[in-house]
């Protein structure tokens, strides 16, 4: 077995940011989820546009996106990216009063966008909370995980036990 070291160490163990100079420039996609969950009624306010602080999804959507573009402002060692795409996306399961947020990066570039995608989920999710905790206090937010990346020298990764 190889011995495997955080790329982001050096090799007197301090945080630097990983130099991607050298790396060839390839497309690169990156794919998150987060699941909220919710009681009842604010599952039904959500779904039917009902939370007074306006539309949740739509207002979830922005701040995921806007989450992805400033990843480098939050995450200490990211690179700041030029994303070309950045997706972000809803799906209500009305059984279990969850939401399941899904987010894709992409760009022509040196560096992955991992971070990215669950960046934008997570900051989505985040923003459902925001605008929900005032009707629903138990709101959980749970799953934020890579699902699938692609691109670079470790080419393409998909998580084995799938999607949901």
């Amino acid at each position: 077995m190889s011995q495997q070291r955080f790329t982001h160490l050096d090799e007197q163990g301090h945080a630097h940011m990983v130099d991607v100079t050298d790396k060839e420039v390839s497309e690169r996609v990156a794919i998150a989820e987060s699941w909220v969950s919710l009681n009842q009624e604010t599952f039904e306010l959500i779904a039917a546009g009902g939370i007074k602080k306006g539309d949740v999804l739509a207002t979830a959507r922005i701040a995921g996106i806007m989450a992805a573009k400033r990843c480098s402002d939050l995450i200490p060692l990211c690179h700041p990216l030029a994303l070309t795409k950045v997706k972000v996306e809803f799906e209500l399961h009305p059984r279990s009063h969850r939401i399941r947020i899904e987010s894709l990066c992409k760009l022509a570039g040196r560096t992955g966008v991992e971070m990215e995608a669950l960046t934008a989920a997570s900051v989505a999710a985040l923003t459902i909370y925001d605008m929900c905790k005032a009707v629903d206090k138990g709101i959980l937010i749970e799953s934020t995980r890579l699902l699938e990346k692609s691109g670079g020298k470790s080419g393409h990764w998909q998580r084995e036990d799938g999607r949901a």
